[in-house]
């Protein structure tokens, strides 16, 4: 059983971490890079999220350590580096996003 510190501290990093989910472009985001990496032209063209709140959320997301960049020339490349972030987006894909789910 987990000590009140540890409890603390593990409710910090949960809140964290939905507070981050908590906005639909981040978490469309979140949901497109499940699937691998992309470049920033590239999740603006899939999602529709013009700049400067495409730049905006992607930063949010890297401030709290749930996405990594990577530079190739002058494309930018994002990618989960969270286990957290991809173990709440399967049951959220799960519950929200199959074919059939109202």
């Amino acid at each position: 059983m987990l000590s009140l510190v540890q409890m603390q501290a593990a409710a910090g990093q949960a809140s964290g971490l939905l507070k981050a989910l908590s906005h639909s472009d981040r978490l469309m985001l979140l949901c497109q890079l499940s699937q691998g990496e992309f470049c920033v032209s590239e999740l603006e063209k899939i999602l529709g999220i013009h700049q400067p709140s495409l730049s905006q959320q992607l930063g949010i997301l890297r401030q709290e350590g749930l996405v990594a960049t990577r530079r190739d020339g002058k494309q930018m490349y994002y990618r989960i580096v969270s286990e957290d972030a991809l173990a709440v987006l399967q049951v959220l894909y799960q519950r929200f996003c199959q074919e059939g789910k109202k």
